[in-house]
């Protein structure tokens, strides 16, 4: 039933769907047809009714999508007529269709520009390639505009607040625009002269079909140009205000150029006839505005386009031109002359009274009464034909109808069967269902279901039965078909008889005032006439063939209907023979039925006590797991009340923890909670399995009572602030968890048990661990004394690596380059392998040193022991080794650049104070623990400073090599003009404008990666010095805390390391 309610609202959709299918396909073949009329080879001008069509069509579909579909397959390149109508069309479009077919046109701006460049040396006989050309370039620049100024329409019809807007405060933007804008109306007036030049030189006139055809883009020209002025006044006058007179004199010149040349156009459109009628067309001063003197903006008046309403247009292209001749009162006076006046005039009066032609005449009248007769009769015999052809095509209709009687009395007949038999299936189908459980019941069923096969199977044959009737029904009807269409074709007979018989009289009666002139043209008439005679006795041969043929056809439907009326009757006995048996295994089928119906009740009966038995075993069950939980809370709150005494608890004001032992507590109570919520919400859905919430539970209240008595305990050894605010946590964690397990006791509660607030105070607890967590970097399962051994083989070899590299560089560029450039090269590896060896010398001299201060410092520990208890100072000695070690590769990879001509001086300068940040670095971390009369100190002091020069070597050398190399010529301003040189100028200002904004956001940068630089370094000089035990230097910063050091902070002195953390069973990366 719900299918057969659905069907009319799809009937709807199917109805909706062919309306909008029908309204597009005649949308499309309106704007193909307007396309076709608009865009063609005839050299006409564009008509308005149907360039405006094509326009409304992009506002009904919001773009030109369907335009540029026909416009794709335009002939283009073959035809330069199509390519100007072509552009003509595009331009209109452009201005007035849908704000969208702009962004469409775009898509195709390169189809565009390739269309110009084609017809550019083209020469056509019409002149049509130039022009072509030249509005491609003017619809591309349009599309460029507008695009980068989408404020401003393709129409150009903005308020001045528009163009304001547009322009901006920047000066720069104002004068880009007003550049683009001269650009816009250059190519607008190349277009026009081109266009009047032609006229003049082909000596047209705007009255003529050809000359209208290439003046009517000019109106849109005319339009554009018009605003572009507006536009371009206005901007000067802004530039003027802003900028002196002398730098904006090239602007004033080429203003009073579009000035006089669109003057000139205007002038020259205004004179010709076929404008006047079109537009209204402006006039501009006799004399430029003057830019200079800023109250001339107040006389400027705005040139105003005026276009006449495009119904009158219409009106006047569809005005059908006035024939130049009035024959109107001519042609009664001739009719009026006497017929011998006009033979006499011709032939002259006969010589005697008898002649030839009066022979002639009187045997083609004879003819003439002849044909007439013959065509009387030939109309008497095809009107009665037609009627018998209409008596036979009403007997035809009268057995067609009780044909479709017999098939509604049959289509009757099959529902009542149709639904009779699913009233046997239904009480079948229930039969079933109550038979399953017995095997006999089964077996009847299947002896029911052949029998209904059995049924199905002759209601399958009527089914076929009635297919083929309505088989049959639809031959019959296609032959009707047949009949009426052969009516028709007699009737066009007719009617084609009719017509030539009264145009053979007409022509007689023509051909007998003219007799004496047309003799040999009537006899050809006559002859036609015979031949189109025997045409229609063909016809009506060929007719009566049909109407045989169609009396041969009903004879055969006759015979089918008597053979299918038997079978039908046949049918019918079948059906009621089989209605007998159906109605006696209905008896059957009823009988056993209220024989399993009380067999299925005292199974349900039985059924009923089970389930109730089953439903005290689930209750008591319920019961125990309730009880279970109940005793699993109670303990947990014990373990959290006791976790909560202890932190009163006096003697637990002397433990202490570590804030790492809190972390993973923390962690691991956290991932508690969640197990606590997958099996409360298991618990509460099902309220049978409480074994996951008990096991939750328990583990939970170990986890948390753990973290709180290590939050406490952790809270002894921090400060102040943090021990207040840790403690506040661990209360307000434990009194939320004996919240959330009061919760548990409750059935009416405990639905909505949540452990959201317990999870809020662990994560709040396990911040603070990480806060009051050391930092550094991790070191891992290795001792810092091997690390730092480590470190400083690994920068002793990089050393090594960079002076061989430098070797390999040295040799190679001997043999690629000579003179100036070898001369560079040598200098700069010389000294980059100076300062190889004096970094190689301070790490040796840093090495002795620390040996010395681990030696003289550790006491009777052993070296690993030393390390670890001064792990800050540690730090800083890995942290500078690898900065040296970084800052040596770095420098002869950018050396290398240099020589091959792939990189630039300034990264090899880089370098070069990177290594001195990195060496003084290595210095500091070494002197900290350092004595102060100790000579190796001294020897590495002299190091630095022997480092230090080298590296204001390299420097030297490089920015020397540099100006060598760089050539920067000479600049020779003797050609140049006054206004050229200022102009130029004004562009070296805004690049040192530019360059210097970069440089100071370069600046920026340099500041914020060294801010971050510091904040990585983590902890302060102040706490720093007092686990060392020293004053902090106001120079000296922390080193950073990454395992892979960043580079030193430029031309500053080097940070020292901090005091790494070292978790437990971590590995160094």
């Amino acid at each position: 039933m719900n299918s057969i309610r659905q069907v009319p609202s799809r009937v709807k959709s199917r109805r909706t769907e062919t309306i909008l299918g029908a309204e597009r396909e005649h949308f499309e073949k309106q704007q193909l047809s307007s396309i076709s009329k608009a865009i063609n080879s005839t050299e006409t001008p564009l008509k308005e009714k149907h360039a405006r069509r094509i326009i409304l069509g992009t506002h009904r579909e919001k773009g030109a999508y369907t335009f540029w579909s026909y416009a794709v397959g335009l002939p283009l390149p073959s035809s330069a007529i199509v390519s100007w109508k072509f552009c003509h069309v595009l331009h209109k479009i452009m201005r007035d269709g849908h704000r969208n077919t702009l962004q469409d046109c775009m898509r195709h701006y390169s189809s565009i520009a390739e269309t110009g460049l084609l017809w550019t040396n083209t020469r056509d006989r019409h002149g049509y390639g130039q022009l072509v050309c030249l509005y491609s370039k003017l619809l591309c620049t349009k599309m460029e505009f507008h695009t980068k100024h989408s404020e401003i329409p393709a129409s150009l019809e903005a308020s001045d607040e528009v163009l304001e807007r547009t322009a901006g405060t920047d000066i720069n933007n104002v004068f880009q625009l007003t550049v683009e804008v001269f650009d816009y109306m250059d190519a607008e007036l190349r277009l026009a002269e081109a266009v009047l030049r032609q006229l003049n030189m082909s000596i047209a006139i705007s009255t003529l079909t050809s000359g209208q055809c290439k003046l009517a883009p000019l109106i849109q020209v005319i339009q554009d140009c018009s605003h572009l002025y507006h536009y371009t006044v206005k901007l000067l006058f802004k530039l003027h205000a802003c900028l002196p007179a002398d730098t904006l004199q090239g602007h004033r010149e080429r203003f009073h150029e579009q000035f006089h040349s669109l003057k000139t156009f205007l002038n020259k459109a205004r004179d010709m006839i076929y404008f006047k009628r079109l537009i209204q067309i402006p006039r501009l001063p006799d004399s430029p505005p003057n830019f200079l003197r800023a109250s001339a903006l107040a006389e400027h008046v705005k040139p105003m386009v005026v276009i006449p309403d495009e119904e009158e247009l219409e009106e006047q292209e569809e005005d059908e031109p006035e024939p130049l001749i009035d024959v109107s009162e001519a042609q009664p006076s001739m009719a009026s002359q006497p017929q011998g006046d006009i033979f006499d005039q011709a032939f002259g009066p006969p010589s005697d009274g008898f002649d030839d032609r009066d022979l002639q005449i009187e045997h083609l009248k004879r003819e003439i009464e002849l044909l007439k007769a013959e065509l009387e009769k030939i109309k008497g015999e095809a009107q009665r034909y037609i009627t018998q052809l209409k008596s036979q095509i009403n007997s035809l209709e009268t057995e067609l109808e009780e044909q479709r009687a017999q098939k509604q009395r049959t289509l009757v007949e099959n529902e009542q069967l149709r639904m009779e038999l699913e009233a046997i299936r239904r009480r079948n189908t229930e039969h079933e269902s109550m038979q399953t459980n017995f095997v006999e019941a089964e077996k009847r069923s299947q002896a029911t279901e052949l029998r209904y096969n059995k049924l199905k199977e002759k209601h399958a044959e009527l089914v076929a039965n009635h297919a083929e009737l309505l088989r049959k029904s639809a031959d019959t009807v296609k032959m009707l078909s047949v009949t009426q269409q052969t009516q028709e074709e007699i009737e066009r007979t007719k009617q084609q008889l009719a017509f030539q018989v009264e145009r053979v009289r007409q022509e007689s009666d023509m051909k007998f005032e003219e007799q004496r002139f047309d003799m040999d043209k009537l006899r050809r008439e006559l002859e036609e006439k015979n031949a189109e005679i025997h045409k229609v006795k063909s016809l009506l041969q060929t007719s009566e063939k049909a109407g045989e043929q169609l009396n041969s056809s009903m004879a055969a439907l006759k015979t089918e209907k008597d053979r299918l009326t038997q079978s039908i009757s046949k049918k019918d006995a079948d059906l009621s023979s089989l209605m007998k048996e159906a109605h006696l295994k209905e008896y059957s089928l009823q009988q056993e039925r209220d024989r399993t119906i009380k067999e299925l009740g005292e199974l349900q009966g039985k059924l009923k006590e089970k389930l109730s038995h089953e439903d005290q075993l689930q209750q008591k069950l319920l019961d125990e797991q309730f009880a279970l939980l109940q005793a699993t809370v109670t303990e947990a709150e014990n373990i959290i009340q006791d976790a909560v005494a202890t932190l009163d608890d006096p003697l637990h004001i002397n433990s202490s923890s570590s804030p790492d032992y809190l972390i993973s507590r923390a962690e691991a109570t956290l991932n508690s909670i969640d197990k606590l919520q997958v099996g409360h919400s298991e618990y509460v859905k099902r309220m049978r399995d409480a074994g996951s919430l008990v096991r939750a539970l328990t583990k939970f209240s170990h986890l948390t009572a753990d973290t709180i008595i290590s939050g406490s305990a952790t809270a002894h050894m921090a400060h102040t602030d943090d021990a207040d605010r840790l403690t506040e946590h661990c209360k307000t964690c434990a009194t939320q968890s004996l919240q959330y397990l009061r919760n548990l006791k409750s059935k009416a509660s405990l639905k909505g048990a949540d452990p959201t607030s317990i999870q809020a105070a662990v994560q709040k607890i396990l911040r603070i661990g990480q806060d009051l967590r050391p930092k550094g970097i991790d070191v891992g399962k290795e001792e810092l004394g091997d690390v730092v051994d480590k470190e400083m083989a690994a920068t002793s070899a990089a050393i090594e690596e960079a002076v061989r590299r430098i070797d390999e560089m040295m040799s190679q560029t001997r043999k690629d380059t000579t003179g100036v450039q070898l001369e560079v090269n040598e200098r700069i590896l010389n000294s980059c392998t100076d300062l190889m060896k004096a970094i190689r010398l301070l790490v040796l001299a840093s090495t002795d040193l620390q040996k010395e201060i681990v030696e003289s410092g550790r006491g009777a520990a052993s070296v690993r022991e030393f390390y670890a208890r001064n792990s800050r100072w540690t730090e800083g000695l890995i942290s500078a080794s690898k900065a040296v070690g970084w800052g040596a590769t770095q420098m002869v990879d950018s050396a290398d650049k240099v020589v091959l001509h792939t990189g630039k001086y300034e990264e090899l300068i880089v370098c070069s104070h990177e290594i001195a940040a990195s060496t003084a670095q290595l210095v500091a971390a070494s002197k900290v623990k350092a004595d102060r009369g100790s000579k190796k100190l001294g020897v590495l002091q002299h190091a630095s400073r022997n480092v230090n020069e080298m590296a204001a070597n390299v420097v030297a050398s490089t920015k020397t090599g540099q100006d060598q190399i760089v050539d920067k010529g000479t600049m020779d301003f003797s050609g140049m003009s006054l206004i050229k040189l200022k102009k130029e100028e004004m562009e070296s200002q805004v690049k040192v404008l530019e360059l210097e904004t970069m440089l100071e956001n370069e600046r920026l940068h340099l500041g914020g990666l060294r801010k971050k630089h510091y904040e990585i370094a983590g902890v302060p000089l102040e706490e720093l010095a007092q686990d060392n035990g020293l004053r902090a230097s106001p120079h000296v910063t922390a080193a950073p805390s990454s395992p892979k050091p960043s580079k030193p902070t430029l031309m500053k002195k080097p940070a020292l390391a901090q005091k790494p953390n070292i978790p437990p069973k971590s590995t160094l990366r």
